[in-house]
């Protein structure tokens, strides 16, 4: 057929509903992410925590099983906040880990291969650009921490019965808040420093430097100044305070809470904690903001 005969045709296909054109290229980073053995290896070895955790309530309820296994029932570990927070802590350490691996790369080719013009010119702007980038942490973040959380709490209230789930909702809710709490804190801090910096080993390696150098820098404070008020600089405390409200737990009996050495009148205030993790969230988006342009301006 001659080139003058060719006459434009718009596209006839089914079309992506607006609300969820971000998971577009999500889908596609998503494919590329799994085909790693070794994130998939690590996804499945997330598991054997939940499963642990399904096997210790199994044995609650199962006397002829106890018995098997020559278990007294008072060894067994009791089912309350500080097994869901330790549940939460140890699954909450795994999603830090698989972010490190899987987070610096999400931006970064994007920006050295100038493929940023490609995703804007299409029908989607610059916020849908990210989320889809954090979508690529939501999904496999959620898997391995509030899902297997809330299975854990429905098994839990399904064998109790007798009203356990409505008289310990707290700890469903605490679990799920919790989560999404790290999980948009890491995914954040995570586009952030893929935007910034295009070597991934480095970006990996600043991510874990924002957490534990933070802490160093917040003790530097409290010993100089003789205070507690530096606590407020480490995030990882800051973490630790607000999953222990939700539990109504000793802010020592989570992970991060330990691992801080955060004692009992040490706290910072709820508000405060919440404040600091506001800050570091806008400030990420505000370096988003700056850094993700659709054509690069020449001054």
């Amino acid at each position: 057929m001659a080139v003058y005969k060719r006459n434009y045709k718009p596209y006839e296909g089914v079309l992506t509903a607006d609300w969820r054109r971000f998971l577009v290229p999500a889908r596609y980073a998503l494919e590329t992410l799994f085909q790693s053995r070794l994130l998939v290896g690590f996804m499945v070895a997330a598991w054997i925590v939940p499963i642990f955790g399904v096997t210790v309530i199994y044995l609650h309820y199962n006397l002829s099983a106890i018995t098997l296994l020559r278990l007294n029932p008072d060894q067994l570990l009791p089912i309350d906040g500080d097994f869901f927070g330790a549940f939460l802590s140890f699954q909450g350490a795994l999603a830090f880990i698989l972010t490190a691996y899987a987070g610096p790369g999400l931006i970064s080719p994007d920006l050295s291969n100038n493929a940023l013009p490609l995703y804007l010119c299409r029908p989607i702007n610059r916020t849908e650009y990210i989320l889809g980038k954090m979508a690529v942490l939501f999904i496999p973040l959620s898997f391995i921490t509030w899902i297997p959380g809330l299975l854990l709490f429905a098994i839990q209230a399904g064998l109790q019965g007798q009203g356990w789930g409505w008289d310990h909702i707290r700890y469903a809710w605490a679990i799920f808040a919790g989560s999404w709490v790290w999980i948009t804190l890491l995914a954040l801090l995570a586009v952030a420093l893929s935007a910034w910096v295009r070597w991934k080993l480095a970006a990996s390696a600043l991510l874990f430097g924002v957490f534990f150098i933070s802490s160093a820098l917040g003790a530097m404070v409290n010993e100089v100044l003789v205070t507690r008020a530096g606590n407020v600089l480490s995030l990882g405390y800051v973490i630790g305070i607000i999953w222990a409200n939700m539990l109504q737990l000793p802010t020592n009996k989570t992970l991060f809470g330990e691992m801080f050495d955060i004692r009992r009148g040490d706290e910072i205030p709820q508000y405060m904690a919440w404040m600091v993790l506001g800050l570091v969230c806008a400030a990420c988006i505000g370096l988003l903001n700056r850094r993700l342009r659709a054509k690069e301006v020449v001054s």
